[in-house]
């Protein structure tokens, strides 16, 4: 089956630790050339290596298209700040910026912070999805424009109206492990609410995806497998009131491209092998672009999150080799029509929850 809808490709830029600006900053800049979606920036309190969000809030400047997730534990966590953080994330890349929502599972970690246990899967992925919750609350919580001011008139430059930076609206939430009272700090980000990601790999994560996430990512050994976990997902968030179309569904793939390309199968409805029970992809840039091309015209996924077993060699191959190719078939865009990562993805700017009714629409 043939689809009309738009292939998303992301890739993660972090790899081994490194401490030097330079090296992250040229590897986003390789991403964007090639029109990726956006780079992710893997983080944990499970091994050392530098904070996901101070490296990309490094890297934002020195881009200008690419959109920008870094991992945000919200285990040991306070909400209020995990929201602050990911809004100024936004305001620094001008609306690009997204978060990787994850949890810390293990007693070495909690130890870390000392105020409490780890606690099971099920709690630990109930909270993240009210950290995710109370998060668009206090996204919400600031009218647009408001706080943001014209020197000379006072008005906000894109309405032209009058704004007050006093009256944000507190959103005096309830979590299980927390509360919220407040509101934001931060004015209402350039995307409304930043791009929220989850990874739907085990079924506690699946559900708060369903609830909270524009992107999941799935684990496939196969087109038909991707198919029928993203149709689950997409079935789950309309139960939940949300619209199925706003939820876009990536295979993660682990890739290592210093094999030479494989011989031809024996037809196009074979495509490239899988490893690892669906997570592992090895072979040549031209294998990998198969692989992409059968699993989307088959309509199986919206796209795939790649994580360079080698990051500057692989990086390379996916942008010079893969995306290359793939934009040769019409089948990847070869510049981004819009500035924010919202855009990228095809996803609408929301609507403030508390904006009168008529007003505040999405665009």
């Amino acid at each position: 089956m043939h689809t009309t809808r738009s292939l998303h490709l992301a890739a993660e830029i972090g790899g081994p630790p490194r401490y030097d600006a330079a090296s992250h900053i040229a590897l986003a800049r390789l991403a964007e050339r090639g029109t990726l979606d956006f780079v992710t920036f893997r983080d944990s309190f499970a091994r050392p290596g530098p904070d996901a969000m101070a490296v990309l809030a490094r890297v934002a400047p020195e881009t200008t298209r690419i959109g920008l997730v870094p991992t945000v534990t919200t285990t040991h966590t306070e909400p209020f700040h995990v929201s602050s953080a990911v809004a100024t994330l936004d305001w620094m890349s001008r609306g690009r910026a997204g978060w990787h929502a994850d949890v810390s599972t293990t007693e070495a970690e909690a130890r870390l912070f000392g105020r409490r246990p780890a606690a099971p899967a099920p709690a630990l992925w109930q909270e993240a999805g009210e950290t995710a919750d109370v998060s668009a609350r206090l996204w919400d919580g600031w009218e647009d424009d408001a706080g943001i001011r014209a020197p000379s008139t006072g008005r906000a430059p894109s309405t032209g109206r009058f704004t007050d930076r006093d009256t944000p609206h507190p959103v005096d939430f309830e979590g299980t492990t927390f509360s919220v009272r407040e509101p934001a700090r931060v004015p209402r980000p350039p995307q409304g609410r930043p791009v929220t990601v989850f990874d739907a790999t085990t079924g506690p994560a699946a559900r708060a995806a369903a609830r909270h996430a524009d992107v999941v990512y799935v684990r496939a050994s196969s087109p038909e497998r991707a198919a029928v976990l993203r149709d689950e997902l997409r079935r789950a968030a309309g139960t939940h009131g949300r619209d199925p179309d706003g939820l876009r569904v990536l295979v993660a793939l682990t890739v290592d491209l210093g094999d030479a390309e494989t011989a031809p199968g024996p037809g196009p409805e074979s495509g490239p092998p899988l490893a690892g029970h669906g997570t592992y992809f090895r072979g040549g840039p031209v294998d990998l672009a198969e692989l992409v091309t059968h699993w989307y015209r088959a309509g199986a996924v919206d796209g795939f999150h790649l994580t360079p077993l080698t990051p500057g060699r692989d990086l390379e191959r996916i942008v010079n080799g893969t995306v290359a190719l793939l934009q040769h078939r019409g089948l990847f865009r070869t510049f981004y029509p819009g500035g924010t990562l919202r855009e990228h993805l095809g996803l609408a700017r929301p609507a403030n929850r508390y904006a009168p009714r008529g007003a505040g629409a999405a665009s």
